[in-house]
């Protein structure tokens, strides 16, 4: 975690925030619970407290140090808009990425509620994109709270997918990220699922990403869909530098 990321839609990884408690089916085997508790019992002092909500503010300089562009998944071990962060260290967060427009940020929250109330006074900045989870039918009222948040990127992580999501509402909605669950006890990601998600993107002009089939392994299943690796990214309406990775990929 932190400069490099194995995650494909992202370069590295900021977490001023650790811990979280769920909120949803998607949540049922948090890749991120199990790490933490792996790594509090490897003694790793940034998880001492497991995975209950842990602020670092010590970690808020961590961007200023990373020179070159990249995308930066924010809060990869938690969720910024939790009811137990504070807004005050919200704003700290969103300071940090003001700070540094070199840098695209990618906030993804279960919470787009609470997201939408901040950004009503508080609208992202131009090098920050937010995005929600949506791993089944029942969550998808999430994408409504998602376009009411002021931000010139917003996106779906429909991942774990672990349903169908018929008829999704892409409106104000910039980019879909799709994937299936890994783990020893991994729910099947169905290949219709997959397709479907993709078609109404296409229909949508909407950017797709496809990370993974999922399996005991995250690369287990690895990536194809019909064939062809699926790494499109949003386009860039803001006008900020984009690593040349997601450059090459936009429209693609």
């Amino acid at each position: 975690m932190g400069d490099k990321s194995a995650i494909e839609w992202t370069d590295a990884t900021w977490n001023p925030v650790t811990g979280c408690t769920p909120i949803s089916a998607g949540c049922d085997h948090c890749y991120a619970k199990t790490l933490s508790y792996r790594l509090q019992a490897m003694g790793v002092a940034k998880y001492r407290n497991g995975f209950e909500v842990t602020l670092h503010p010590e970690v808020l300089s961590q961007p200023f140090r990373w020179k070159s562009p990249r995308r930066v998944f924010v809060n990869s071990m938690s969720d910024l808009f939790h009811a137990r962060v504070p807004l005050d260290f919200v704003a700290r967060v969103w300071e940090v990425m003001e700070a540094c427009p070199q840098h695209t940020f990618q906030v993804l929250t279960k919470r787009p509620e609470r997201m939408a109330r901040w950004t009503a006074e508080n609208p992202a900045p131009s090098n920050v994109w937010l995005g929600t989870s949506v791993e089944d039918s029942r969550v998808a009222k999430r994408i409504d709270r998602l376009r009411e948040c002021r931000a010139v990127v917003r996106f779906l992580s429909c991942e774990p997918l672990i349903g169908p999501l018929p008829n999704l509402d892409l409106t104000g909605i910039h980019w879909v990220i799709a994937g299936g669950e890994s783990g020893r006890a991994h729910r099947p990601v169905e290949t219709e699922w997959v397709i479907d998600v993709r078609d109404q993107c296409l229909r949508a002009s909407v950017p797709f990403f496809f990370k993974q089939w999922g399996g005991t392994t995250p690369k287990a299943g690895g990536r194809l869909l019909d064939g062809v690796t699926w790494d499109q990214f949003p386009a860039n309406p803001a006008g900020q530098a984009l690593p040349a990775a997601a450059a090459a990929a936009v429209g693609t």
